[in-house]
This record gives structure tokens, C-alpha cells and sequence, in this order.
């Protein structure tokens, strides 16, 4: 409760409030403390760890953006299909790199697009006016032309001032959704790996890269869809032929795709470092794919998992990560040079693809400790008794449909998280269901999947989320345009999950059983 209180009024930093049970465990007689400082350095934080470097690497070396611009190349520019998008390539780097990164990257570029398309359209329509207002002098009817300029210019006015909102808040949201599809994707779900491995140590790693990823990256899909057609529709309208573009491109279409050419054309031709990491990003996430795929034994089953799980998902992630230290970020050329010292060291030695003082630069050091202070939480639960008494108490919910338990669960999680972060959230949470659902007797994942994605379901407020604040400040919205359209979206995403989680989640987790695994219940 006093974690939960410092961790929603953030009276003190979050990772401080991550610390106290290295002070209060041990002082109360729960755990020792080399019991507690264990729980701080697990498997899943060396897999988040790996997780950053690599999403350091690929901004470090701007590979997110040059990704961004190609798809958008691809799309064009109608207003429908540049919102989705920005939508699309925004929830796939999000998929890897942080939620705030990429929201930080695209809204820029598509405040620069969107002003473009203003302009042009601008243009023509003052063109337009002075064509008509010529023609009326000589009609002898100047005012009612010069009124109806002033009209149109009011109207493109709002037109794009709405765009420009609906355009800020797809990709907040898109960030937020994207995260979602992936282990590595926003540190609830790793903290959703790490209580799973910690609070029901023989569940024989039920979640993994691969096994998340196919029950998320489709709920991801079917959410981002979903929230594309209800910002479509109250942004944009559903006007086909405009939103669309039926027909041929215009003038103003042109110069606005030209805008995007040209921040593609600064980034030059793709360099050593870039194709390095990007050779690296993609062995990892087809390592972290076959190490265990399920449907066939992975690699790591056959080379090192005979017995015991040795090598996990955390383990390919630092590997591939180190590399980062140790592949230079140029070719090493040979030959003389009248050149100065730093620019000779450079040619002959040139810096590896990422450093050390880099890492340290943008590391998000206090998420680590924030972890770690949840799994010592849940460790401190489970060994002081709490788990089994709340466990205990929770056992009249037994009456309820498990289908109904996992709505309300999602609803109460998703409105805690608009007031406090998403990972505190999880924290908390996480050891409550957990016991909840073995107490009643239901898979665990049943609720604690649904309710890690909830989390993540931040839509509605401006300080909900990184990605929130920073569309805030760039897209002229109020308080209530986020509240508005957020709401709906809240619904949708608890819709989606729980759609998920009883169709396809069910054969893929064996949801509809209670696991020998889960039953760690201690009995008087």
C-alpha cells in the first residue's frame, strides 16, 4: 500500500519507491537481504537490458527514421492513408524501439506534411478567389466574391487545424497500441514475463519472444484498425473520394510527397553502421523467433535446453547487443595520411557502433530498478503470506464467469493506468491476480495477459503516457479531445484483448484448463 501510494502521487522518484523493499524487507523480518538485491538483476531484466541496446543502436544511427520515410514514400499523401501510415510505421518502431522515441520522431515529420498540404491548398484556392473575384468585377459584384474568399480560407482553416489533431493523436495512440506486440515492446509485458517466471517458477516458459508475439500481434492489428476507422471518422469523416484519393494526384499532392522525398534524400545512401545494425536487429529477432517456436523444437532446445533451461531469451538478446561494442561503425582503411592525429585514429580505428558513454546517455536506468522493485514486491508477497491470505479472500469470485472477471479486471486496470504509469501499474497488479486466479482455480495468463496489455491502454489524459504529453504539445489539442477520443478507444482496446484472449488464446496458452504449474497454493 505505502508503494502504491508513493508510486500514483510520485512523491518521490519511481525507482526510489522501487528501492524500499531493500529497506523495509529486511528490517521487518520478511526476507534477508541478499534475498531481496537478488530479486533486482533477473533473467527479464537482462532481456529488457538487450532490448534497449539494440533501440539505442537503431536511433543512435537514425535507421528508425529512414524506415519511417520509406513507408511513407509508399503510402502517399491522402489524408485516410497518411494517417494510417503514420499509424502503421509508428506501432512497427515501437515494436522495438521506446513508445516516446518514435512518437518524438514521426510527429514532426508529419507536422511538416500536413503544413505542406495546407499551403498548397491555400494556394489554390487563393488562385481560385482571384480568378472569381476578377470575373465578378466585371460582373459588378466584388463584395459577395471577397465574402466568399474570406469563407473558404475560415474553413480550410479548421479543416486543417482538425487534421492536424487527428493526426498528433494517431500516432501518440499508435505508439502505445504498437508496444504492445512485442516482449521487449514496453516494460509491462516484460514485468509480466518476470512475475509469471518468478511466482510460478515451473511453468516451463510459457512465455517467450514467439509465444507473445502471436497472441499479441494480431490483437495489435485488429486494435490498430479499429482505432484508425474511429479517428477516420471523427477527424476526417468518411468522405472516400477525398480521404482516399479516387483519381489523380494534384498539384498540392505532389508537393507534399516531395516534402517527405526530401527528408529522405538528407538521410544519403544507407552506410556500413546502418546496414550492420540493421543485419543485427533482424538475427536477433529471427534468433528470439526459433529459440523455442513451440510447434518444433528451437535451436536452443536441440543445442543447449536438454534438461534445463540454460539459454533464454534474455541470453540471444545480450549476446546480439555486444556486438554492438565490438563491430567498427566504418571500414578500417589502410594506407598514409597527412591528415591530423584524431582524424588518423579514426580512419585506422574507427569507434565501434555504439560506446559505452552513448549507453549511458540514454539507458532509462531508473525503468531497471522499477522492475526489479516489483519482482522483490511479489517475492515479498509470496514468502510473508500475503499471496495466499488475498488468494483466500478473492475465492468468492469463483461464482463469477471467468469471462466477466477478465472485463472488470481490464476496466479497473485501464482507468489506474490513466493516473499512474503503466509500469507501476503492472507492479502492482500483477501479484494480486496471480493469486486471485489460483485461488479460483483459472489459468493465470487467463487474467494477467488482458490486463498487462490494458495497461498500456493510457488514451485518455495527457499525462498518462510520454507519447500522450508530447502529442499535446505539438497538434493544438485541449484536455477533451484526448479525454473524448480516448474513451472509445479505451473500450475498443479491452474489447480486442478479451476478444483475443477467449478465440485464439485459448488453443495457443490451453486457457481453458488450470495448469498443474499454478497450483503453488500452500494450504493450512
Amino acid at each position: 500500500m505505502l508503494m502504491a501510494l508513493y508510486w500514483c502521487t510520485e512523491c518521490i522518484p519511481l525507482a526510489v519507491t522501487a528501492l524500499l523493499p531493500v529497506i523495509l524487507f529486511p528490517m521487518m523480518g520478511i526476507m534477508e537481504s541478499n534475498e531481496v538485491c537478488i530479486q533486482y538483476l533477473k533473467d527479464s531484466n537482462m532481456l529488457f537490458i538487450g532490448g534497449l541496446l539494440v533501440a539505442i543502436a537503431v536511433e543512435h544511427w537514425n535507421l528508425h527514421r529512414r524506415i519511417a520515410l520509406n513507408v511513407l514514400l509508399i503510402v502517399g499523401v491522402k489524408p485516410s492513408l497518411l494517417m494510417i501510415g503514420f499509424m502503421g510505421t509508428t506501432a512497427f518502431l515501437s515494436m522495438w524501439i521506446s513508445n516516446t522515441a518514435s512518437t518524438a520522431m514521426m510527429l514532426p515529420i508529419a507536422n511538416a506534411v500536413l503544413q505542406q498540404l495546407c499551403e498548397n491548398e491555400a494556394n489554390a484556392e487563393e488562385r481560385d478567389h482571384n480568378t472569381a473575384a476578377a470575373a465578378a468585377a466585371t460582373d459588378g459584384q466584388d463584395n459577395q466574391a471577397f465574402e466568399m474568399g474570406d469563407t473558404k480560407g475560415s474553413k480550410l482553416k479548421q479543416k486543417y487545424v482538425k487534421l492536424t489533431k487527428g493526426m498528433s493523436l494517431s500516432v501518440c495512440y499508435a505508439a502505445s497500441i504498437g508496444g504492445t506486440a512485442t516482449l521487449t515492446g514496453t516494460t509491462p509485458n516484460v514485468i509480466l514475463k518476470g512475475q509469471i517466471d518468478d511466482l510460478f517458477p515451473d511453468n516451463g516458459g510459457v512465455i517467450n519472444f514467439a509465444s507473445w508475439f502471436g497472441f499479441a500481434f494480431p490483437n495489435m492489428v485488429l486494435m490498430l484498425v479499429l482505432s484508425w476507422l474511429w479517428l477516420q471518422f471523427v477527424f476526417l469523416g468518411f468522405n472516400f473520394k477525398k480521404t482516399f484519393g479516387c483519381g489523380s494526384k494534384n498539384e498540392g499532392d505532389r508537393e507534399a510527397y516531395q516534402v517527405i522525398k526530401d527528408e529522405y534524400n538528407k538521410l544519403g545512401r544507407m552506410n556500413f553502421a546502418e546496414s550492420c545494425v540493421l543485419i543485427i536487429f533482424t538475427l536477433l529477432v529471427l534468433l528470439w523467433f526459433t529459440r523455442e517456436p513451440g510447434f518444433i523444437p528451437g535451436w536452443a532446445t536441440v543445442l543447449f535446453n536438454k534438461d534445463k533451461t540454460y539459454v533464454t531469451d534474455g541470453t540471444v538478446a545480450i549476446l546480439m547487443s555486444s556486438l554492438f561494442f565490438c563491430i567498427p561503425s566504418k571500414w578500417p582503411r589502410c594506407g598514409a595520411t597527412n591528415k591530423n592525429e584524431e582524424e588518423r585514429e579514426n580512419k585506422f580505428f574507427p569507434p565501434p557502433l555504439l560506446t559505452w558513454d552513448i549507453v549511458h546517455e540514454k539507458m532509462p536506468w531508473n525503468i531497471i530498478l522499477l522492475l526489479g522493485g516489483g519482482f522483490a514486491l511479489a517475492h515479498g508477497s509470496e514468502k510473508s503470506g500475503l499471496s495466499d491470505w488475498l488468494g483466500l479472500s478473492l475465492v468468492p469470485l469463483q461464482s463469477i464467469p471467468p469471462a466477466a472477471i477478465s472485463i472488470l479486471l481490464c476496466l479497473l486496470v485501464a482507468t489506474f493506468t490513466e493516473c499512474s504509469s503503466n509500469t507501476a501499474t503492472t507492479t502492482l497488479f500483477l501479484p494480486i491476480l496471480a493469486s486471485m486466479a489460483t485461488a479460483i482455480k483459472i489459468h493465470p495468463l487467463y487474467v494477467m495477459f488482458p490486463c498487462t496489455i490494458s495497461a498500456s491502454l493510457a488514451f485518455m489524459l495527457p499525462v498518462a503516457t510520454p507519447p500522450n504529453a508530447i502529442a499535446f504539445s505539438y497538434g493544438n489539442l485541449k484536455v477533451m479531445d484526448m479525454a473524448k477520443t480516448g474513451f472509445i478507444l479505451n473500450i475498443v482496446g479491452i474489447t480486442t484483448v478479451n476478444i483475443a484472449i477467449n478465440t485464439w488464446g485459448i488453443p495457443m496458452f490451453q486457457l481453458d484448463t488450470f495448469p498443474s504449474w499454478a497450483n503453488i497454493t500452500k494450504g493450512p
